[in-house]
């Protein structure tokens, strides 16, 4: 299953290009900074919520520019959650990526699917884990500019958007200053991998459609000789992976 991306806002919004996907499946937005992006996974500061007919227009900021994201009202759920939310608050989000070309222009826009409250310290790591994932994007893309890898999707991008080595250099800067500003913090207790297993396939057999409660979890994985703070620590590292995220407050779902 393909996972969701991440990438800064600074990126995607000087995204120009989309690219179909030859099964019919919804297109990839294509950033300058090398990243695909259908289903993204995004934390941030929102900012800003207004509303139009039955459309949710929302502000999320992170340290290199923002992301708007439109919900329409045939979710009702997910519009009363939106609605509820603090403004401005820390949340973290998992929805699809759309290029919009308009006007001799383009937009790009999330649709959120999942919406979820979230915090600094969360808010933080995401800006890690993306800075990471970032850095070795614009590493392909330079191989691509000097001639080792011009074919494929890396190839694509630099000759959609004229990359040079400048260009590559001043995206990694932007990078830095949105590391610039994460707070230090000791790691966070990681759980043993082979409770992150149990805890995994737990997940994947009892959720629903609403996905599996926290408690049960704790409960049917204390079968199993884990302690609670072993579980709570393992769902928070198969989150952070991306293996599974949370559709609503309390409960965790297979990404």
């Amino acid at each position: 299953m393909e996972g969701a991306a991440r990438v800064f806002a600074g990126d995607f919004s000087q995204s120009t290009l989309s690219v179909p996907d030859e099964n019919g499946n919804l297109s990839w937005v294509v950033t300058p900074g090398g990243a695909w992006c259908r289903l993204v996974y995004l934390c941030g500061a929102l900012t800003e919520v207004t509303e139009s007919a039955d459309v949710l227009y929302c502000r999320l900021a992170d340290p290199t520019g923002a992301f708007t994201l439109v919900s329409g009202g045939r979710n009702a759920l997910l519009a009363e959650q939106i609605r509820a939310l603090p403004v401005p608050s820390f949340i973290a989000v998992t929805g699809t990526a759309h290029l919009i070309k308009r006007n001799g222009g383009c937009d790009t826009v999330v649709r959120p699917e999942h919406i979820a409250a979230s915090d600094r310290a969360g808010r933080d790591r995401w800006i890690v884990t993306t800075a990471d994932m970032t850095i070795s994007r614009l590493g392909l893309l330079l191989d691509a500019i000097e001639g080792n890898k011009a074919d494929g999707r890396d190839g694509t991008v630099v000759r959609h958007y004229s990359l040079t080595k400048e260009r590559i250099r001043e995206m990694a800067e932007i990078v830095g200053g949105a590391l610039a500003g994460v707070r230090t913090a000791p790691p966070a207790q990681e759980a043993p991998a082979d409770i992150t297993g149990i805890v995994m396939e737990i997940v994947k057999e009892k959720s629903g459609p609403r996905g599996v409660s926290v408690d049960d979890v704790v409960a049917e994985a204390g079968t199993q000789g884990c302690s609670q703070d072993a579980v709570i620590a393992a769902i928070r590292t198969l989150i952070e992976n991306d293996d599974c995220y949370q559709p609503q407050k309390g409960y965790v779902k297979p990404l």
